[in-house]
């Protein structure tokens, strides 16, 4: 049995390859499911595949229909394709391949598993196409070649260029709904990077401000989507007004880099616990949150306030992990007077042990 594809003829490192465009329904039966991990590395013509990364894509296929978009797959065909020219080009024509010709997947082993239990749920994806790269296989040494090649110059985008380009997640339009409406963060927020350059004239990110926002607020759903940003946007205009020195740097009397060096509030460890903690103020007291807020300004967040050191800092460096986040907003709890859970109480006096503290801070001063 013959396969025939739509295909373009090209040549790269004086290699002959096509380009296909292959129906969905196609592409497991094409390309079989390899187990690498049944051989040792050094053996292998790919990765293993992680099988947690499969529903995250199938989901994001049915979810999205009508505007998914896939790349390319690349694979290695091992055998003796047809080529057929059309209206007089040498690159535009028919491949056909054999029905049960040995194709190895060099890059695409994610979304090929993904498409794959997509049809499951939704068969009609079958009549719609990927392009597929085929190249010719020619032994274990190139394919290995070929995937290195492929990944070694791979690099993922920034969490806040994600942000601030997806706008499918309502999250995401609604921190960037904040931080063109508060005051605060207008014009201050770096909406590439992820972290701060030294002489950077921003004060935060826009991942820091997205994952503050999601702790504040949780889930979003279109149904409360616009409760949810009417409370954000209350939320952290009500944080500024108790933020003096987020207020001298808006009016140009502190510059952001000297406000990075000498506090530590616009930092994600700090904004994300600001976001925790004002989910339980605001179920804690709905009706007068804002008042309570007033506590912020009686914290000292300086660098140097030794209370940070094992929750927000190991000496000198401010901490941005997941434990971090959760022990500076259990700190920022008891600091507004919340009641802390037994576990949050736990952590927090675990972090606070007192002689890694005295280590730390000896490291900070020496």
């Amino acid at each position: 049995m013959i396969l025939s594809f739509p295909a373009m003829r090209g040549r790269m490192g004086k290699r002959d390859y096509f380009v296909a465009m292959v129906k969905l329904s196609l592409v497991p039966k094409l390309f079989k499911f390899r187990d690498w991990a049944e051989l040792p590395p050094e053996q292998r013509a790919q990765r293993v595949i992680q099988k947690s990364r499969i529903p995250e894509i199938t989901q994001y296929i049915l979810d999205n229909e009508d505007g998914y978009l896939f790349s390319s797959l690349t694979a290695s065909f091992d055998c003796e394709p047809k080529f057929t020219p059309a209206n007089g080009r040498d690159d535009i024509g028919i491949l056909e391949i054999p029905f049960d010709a040995d194709l190895v997947i060099n890059d695409g082993q994610h979304r090929r598993a993904a498409i794959d239990e997509a049809l499951k749920e939704n068969p009609k994806l079958g009549d719609e196409t990927i392009s597929v790269v085929l190249f010719p296989f020619e032994d274990l040494s190139r394919m290995q070649q070929m995937f290195s090649d492929l990944n070694r110059t791979a690099r993922t985008t920034s969490k806040s260029l994600n942000i601030l380009y997806n706008q499918r997640d309502l999250m995401s339009q609604i921190t960037l709904t904040i931080i063109e409406r508060v005051e605060a963060f207008k014009g201050l927020v770096d909406k590439d990077r992820v972290s701060l350059a030294l002489r950077s004239p921003k004060l935060f990110t826009l991942a820091a401000i997205y994952d503050a926002t999601h702790a504040l607020l949780g889930s979003v759903v279109n149904a409360v989507y616009d409760e949810k940003l009417a409370l954000a946007l209350e939320f952290w205009e009500e944080v500024a007004k108790n933020m003096p020195e987020w207020q001298k740097v808006k009016s140009g009397d502190l510059k952001p880099m000297e406000f990075r060096q000498e506090f530590i509030h616009s930092h994600a460890v700090v904004l994300c616990a600001l976001g925790s903690m004002g989910q339980t103020l605001i179920s804690t007291y709905p009706d007068d949150w804002k008042s309570r807020l007033r506590g912020l300004r009686q914290i000292d967040w300086r660098r140097t306030n030794k209370e940070w050191q094992g929750i927000a800092m190991s000496g000198s460096d401010v901490v941005n992990r997941r434990q971090n986040r959760m022990d500076t907003a259990s700190f920022l709890k008891l600091k507004m007077g919340l009641k802390l859970t037994p576990a949050e109480e736990r952590s927090l006096k675990g972090a606070t042990d007192v002689p890694s503290i005295m280590n730390n801070l000896r490291k900070f001063v020496g």
